[in-house]
């Protein structure tokens, strides 16, 4: 048995911001609680929104309590402001921090038996769907306005709670790339490479079928034609455009099929040195997949190198699976991404708390090669 939960209503296209308006006048909503991030209100991006509610004479409470790796702490200020905001439904703009936060949000206002957030984590067994909640994203990378995930830190345990809902995901997504011109090339890069990420982790995932690998190959297959490009020319509305639909693609499929140690792996980067998420599963993705390729997956890395763009005709499994890796590897060198943990603060002596984090991690369960502590300790070292 298979199952699939995605968006009720998803818009697509430059300007499609509009949609707010159009969607909360049909739902009958009378008030926006508006989560976004400092950064993007410094920089107007947050006023493309606000133009919205202006036009439509759509009452908003802006909340901007929002951290790049959110907290408990994040989450709780926000659901004690929307109690007080008189709102009836969220909308949610920025980056999967900004997104994440709006869900914890929502689903604790709406199942306050889990205000401690700590609760939440792994699969929460709440009752109610959360708050509705717009979601828009400033980044091609996370899919967090399409998934059934979101991720908090326990800063007391020094740890990024991956918390796994149905109840969580947004009513309405709204991909607007006029939203992400404004990515500087780092940022860009990273959540390009997050995307990719999360392509190639749930196509091999055990739990991958037909529909998610439908997903999976076609995002593999534009974000390998387009991420350069709009890396190198942030102008490029052609491959902004499409970057933004392939991030979506990918998080359609894993969000109903998981993912692996990549992220498991990414995971206590971001909890011990706060780490750009994108950025560490950027890093890590060419070294985990070496690892996997030797797993029941291995066949599928010929599909991979081909999605990418590499000529497969006459490749053995062997030749593809060398082909594929490096073909992630040189697009990540190609938009300057780090390729070693030293080089983004990493300390050695941590290599082994990190590789305890990670094997408890949510997402181990996904891999498609059984894993040890050792096994990715040892994985921390090479990538060291």
């Amino acid at each position: 048995m298979y199952r699939m939960i995605l968006n009720e209503t998803s818009y697509f296209g430059a300007g499609c911001r509009t949609q707010i308006a159009v969607e909360a006048i049909r739902r009958g909503f009378k008030k926006a609680f508006f989560v976004t991030d400092k950064d993007l209100i410094r920089f107007h991006i947050a006023d493309k929104i606000i133009e919205v509610f202006e036009k439509n004479d759509i009452p908003y409470e802006l909340f901007s309590d929002v951290k790049a790796n959110p907290t408990i702490a994040n989450v709780q200020h926000g659901v004690e402001a929307f109690k007080n905001s008189g709102a009836d439904f969220i909308v949610a703009l920025g980056g999967g921090s900004a997104i994440d936060t709006a869900k914890g949000i929502g689903i604790v206002a709406n199942n306050p038996e889990f205000a401690d957030v700590k609760s939440l984590e792994g699969v929460a067994d709440t009752r109610q769907r959360a708050v509705p909640t717009f979601a828009l994203p400033t980044t091609a990378g996370t899919a967090a306005e399409v998934t059934i995930n979101y991720v908090i830190i326990d800063e007391d345990a020094k740890k990024k709670m991956v918390c796994v809902d149905p109840n969580d995901i947004p009513s309405v997504a709204i991909i607007d790339p006029e939203l992400m011109y404004s990515m500087p090339k780092g940022l860009t890069a990273a959540t390009g490479m997050d995307a990719l990420t999360h392509a190639i982790e749930s196509f091999i995932t055990p739990g991958a079928w037909v529909m998610s690998d439908m997903f999976e190959l076609k995002a593999i297959e534009m974000i390998a034609a387009n991420l350069k490009a709009a890396v190198d020319d942030g102008n490029d509305t052609v491959a902004r455009e499409a970057m933004s639909q392939a991030q979506y693609i990918a998080g359609m499929g894993f969000s109903n099929v998981g993912l692996g140690i990549v992220h498991s792996m990414a995971h206590p980067l971001g909890a011990h040195y706060d780490t750009p998420h994108g950025l560490a599963n950027a890093l890590l993705l060419p070294y985990v997949m070496e690892y996997n390729a030797s797993s029941p997956a291995a066949p599928k890395y010929l599909q991979i190198a081909k999605a990418m763009g590499v000529n497969t005709e006459g490749m053995s499994i062997e030749e593809g699976i060398n082909a594929a890796i490096n073909a992630v590897r040189q697009l990540s060198l190609s938009i300057g991404i780090p390729q070693k943990l030293h080089e983004i603060g990493v300390r050695k002596e941590d290599l082994h708390q990190l590789a305890i984090d990670a094997f408890n991690d949510v997402c181990t369960g996904g891999n498609p090669r059984p894993t040890s502590i050792e096994d990715i300790e040892a994985l921390y070292l090479q990538a060291y």
